[in-house]
C-alpha cells in the first residue's frame, strides 16, 4: 500500500512489553497488548485518550534481526483499530501489517487479534503505531531491532541508547478534531502541542514540571533513536551545542553524516550518535518544531523541547536556562533539502544493497495532489467553499468495506476495487505552475489498485502538484524498503534527471518526502505478494505470487477479523 501526507501520513502500531525484551531468531515471544482508554493530564487539562498497556507513548519492543514476534491485541476501546509495525517488511504475511480494508478488517471493539511480527532485514529503529482514523496520534511507539545476535554495529558501541519520539498532543478527543475536519470539508485544527517522549516542554502552560530530561556522562557517546510520530508535521529536530552524527535511517544503516539539525517526516526514524563532549557547567535545550513551506496551510507553530543535562551538573541549583539550538526558520526549504542531503546507504560487503540499476520493467510516474471536491451551496471550509481532498494520478482513493488482500487472493473477488491506477497522470500540464486551470482541482473518487508481476524492477516517481496548494507530501510503501535514487524541485524531466540519479548508495527507506512542487524517484523489486489517507491520498500495489513456494503468500491466520 501506498499512502502520503496531508491529513494523517500513513502508519501503525502496538505491541505489550513489560521491561527490556531481547528476542532471539530461534524462539517466537509471545506478548499481549491492551488498547485502551486511559486518563493523561497536559497543558493543564485531563483527559482520556487512546493507549497501549496505559502507556503514551506507548511500550518499546525490542528484538533481534530475523525474529518472530506474536502480538495478542487486546482492543478495549469505543472505535474499530487495527495495528501497523512501520517499517517491518513482513515477508509473505501482510496479514498483520495492519491497514485497514486492505489487509485486513479492523479489530472490532471488546475483540482480538494475533499478529505475527516478521523481522528480516531490518536492522536499527522503526515504530508501531494505529492505522486507523488518526488513532496513531496517541497509539504509536519505537521498534528496536538489534543486530543478529552475535554480531555488533558498524560504529563504535554507544555508552547508552535512548529512543526519543516526536509527537503532537491536542486538548481535544483527535477522533472529534478529525471528524470536525470531515463534516467541515476544511483543514483539521493543529495540534495545540508538539511533544518530545509524551511531553511538551518549557514553552507551554503547566508543563516545565513534566519536561523529559536526558542525563548524560561527559566524554560517553549516546545513540538517539529518533522517531517522528506526528500526524502530517514535518520537524526541525536539534541539540543545543551538539553535533548529530546519522548512522541508520528507517531501520537501514547508512554512512555518517555529521549535521547540527536534522528533518524528519512523519513516519521517518534515525538512528544518530550524540557525543557528550560540551561544557557540563550547563544545560542544554533538545528541541523541535515545525517545517511548513506551504503559506496558506495551518500548522502548530509551537516548540517542544526536552533537556539534556550532564550528571556532573544534576544535581546543582538552576540559576541559568539550558541553551537553546539552532533551528532553521519554519519555511526555510533549502534547509529542510539540505539537512540530509549527503545520507547514503552503507553499501559495504557486510551490508550491501541491491537497488536496481538495469532491466526496469515497470515505470510508473504519479502525480499527488491537493484537490476539491464540489459541495452544495459551496458551504464547505475548503477553497471556493469546497471540501479539501488529495488524490494520486487525480484519483482520490475510496476505502472499501472489505478486505481487499483476502477478496484478490482467496476469493478472486473484484467488484470492490478496479485494476486500472493509471501508469502515469491522465493529465499533462505544468505540474508546478503558480496558476493552474480551476478544472484539475477537482479529482475523480475511485478504489483503483496497480497490480505487479512478481519479481518487478519498479522505478515510481511521485510528481508533486501545485493543484489547489503545493505541499510537502511524506510517502510509504508498506511491505517494502525502497530505494531513493533522487529528488528535486520543479517539474521531473524524463530525459535529463534521470542522468543524476544515485544507483551506486542511494539511502534505503521505507518513508521519503516529495518535496513542494518538485519530484521524488525511488526504486525497489516486487519481490514481496502483498498488497493520504484521511483525504485520500494512497493507493494499493497488488504484488502477484511468484512460482515458487516461498515466492508465495502464507495463509492468512484463522483468526482475521471480520468485517
Amino acid at each position: 500500500m501506498l499512502s502520503g501526507s496531508k491529513s494523517c501520513f500513513m502508519y501503525f502500531l502496538l505491541l505489550l512489553i513489560d521491561g527490556i525484551l531481547h528476542c532471539h531468531a530461534w524462539a517466537t515471544v509471545r506478548h499481549q497488548f491492551v488498547v485502551k482508554e486511559a486518563p493523561y493530564t497536559r497543558l493543564c487539562k485531563t483527559k482520556n485518550i487512546l493507549t497501549v498497556n496505559g502507556q503514551f507513548p506507548g511500550p518499546t519492543l525490542y528484538a533481534y534481526r530475523g525474529d518472530e514476534i506474536v502480538v495478542d491485541v487486546y482492543n478495549r476501546g469505543k472505535h474499530n483499530i487495527t495495528i501497523h509495525w512501520h517499517g517491518v517488511r513482513q515477508p509473505r504475511n501482510p496479514w498483520s501489517d495492519g491497514p485497514e480494508y486492505i489487509t485486513q478488517c479492523p479489530i472490532q471493539p471488546g475483540t482480538k487479534f494475533s499478529q505475527k511480527i516478521i523481522f528480516s532485514t531490518e536492522e536499527g529503529t522503526i515504530w508501531w503505531h494505529a492505522h486507523s482514523d488518526w488513532s496513531r496520534a496517541t497509539v504509536h511507539g519505537a521498534i528496536i531491532v538489534y543486530p543478529k545476535y552475535g554480531t555488533g554495529y558498524p560504529f563504535p558501541k554507544p555508552w547508552a541508547e535512548v529512543p526519543i519520539l516526536l509527537g503532537e498532543w491536542w486538548n481535544k478527543d483527535v477522533m472529534d478534531v478529525m471528524e470536525e475536519a470531515l463534516i467541515t470539508g476544511g483543514d483539521p485544527n493543529v495540534s495545540d502541542a508538539l511533544t518530545i517522549n509524551g511531553q511538551p516542554g518549557a514553552f507551554y502552560p503547566c508543563s516545565k514540571l513534566g519536561t523529559y530530561t536526558l542525563n548524560v556522562q561527559h566524554g560517553q557517546t549516546y545513540l538517539l533513536r529518533i522517531i517522528n510520530a506526528a500526524l502530517n508535521t514535518i520537524l526541525f529536530f536539534a541539540i543545543a551545542k551538539h553535533n548529530l552524527t546519522v548512522v541508520g535511517a528507517d531501520a537501514s544503516y547508512t554512512k555518517p553524516l555529521t549535521t547540527n539539525y536534522l528533518t524528519v517526516a512523519p513516519g521517518q526514524s534515525y538512528d544518530a550518535l550524540l557525543h557528550a563532549d560540551q561544557s557540563p557547567d550547563h544545560r542544554y535545550y533538545m528541541a523541535a518544531r515545525a517545517y511548513n513551506s506551504a503559506a496558506a496551510a495551518l500548522f502548530d507553530n509551537t516548540t517542544t523541547t526536552a533537556v539534556v543535562q550532564y550528571q556532573k551538573n544534576h544535581r546543582r541549583p538552576r540559576s541559568r536556562p539550558p541553551c537553546f539550538p539552532y533551528l532553521p526558520h519554519y519555511n526555510d526549504t533549502l534547509a529542510f533539502i539540505h539537512s540530509v542531503k549527503g545520507l547514503r546507504s552503507l553499501a559495504n560487503e557486510r551490508h550491501p544493497i541491491s537497488v536496481p540499476t538495469k532491466n526496469i520493467t515497470t515505470h510508473l510516474i504519479s502525480t499527488v495532489s491537493i484537490n476539491l471536491f464540489p459541495c452544495p451551496n459551496f458551504t464547505c471550509e475548503g477553497a471556493n467553499g469546497s471540501r479539501l481532498a488529495a488524490s494520486m494520478n487525480n484519483i482520490s482513493f475510496v476505502t472499501p468495506s472489505i478486505d481487499i488482500l483476502q477478496s484478490y487472493y482467496y476469493y478472486h473477488i473484484t467488484r470492490s476495487f478496479s485494476t486500472r491506477f493509471p501508469s502515469v497522470s491522465p493529465y499533462v500540464f505544468n505540474f508546478t505552475a503558480d496558476i493552474l486551470p480551476l478544472d484539475l482541482e477537482i479529482a475523480k473518487r475511485g478504489t483503483e489498485v496497480k497490480i505487479l508481476e512478481y519479481g518487478s524492477a519498479v522505478e515510481l516517481v511521485f510528481q508533486g502538484t501545485n493543484v489547489v496548494a503545493g505541499i510537502d507530501h511524506p510517502m510509504h510503501i508498506h511491505g517494502y524498503g525502497f530505494f531513493v535514487v533522487g529528488s528535486g524541485l520543479e517539474n521531473f524531466d524524463l530525459y535529463k534527471d534521470p542522468l543524476t540519479y544515485n544507483l551506486v548508495d542511494p539511502p534505503e527507506r521505507n518513508t521519503a518526502i516529495v518535496p513542494r512542487n518538485g519530484w521524488l524517484a525511488i526504486r525497489f523489486r516486487a519481490d514481496n505478494p502483498e498488497r493520504h489517507q484521511t483525504w485520500g491520498m494512497d493507493t494499493v500495489l497488488l504484488v502477484k505470487n511468484g512460482r515458487h513456494a516461498n515466492e508465495t503468500l502464507l495463509p492468512p491466520p484463522p483468526d482475521m477479523p471480520p468485517c
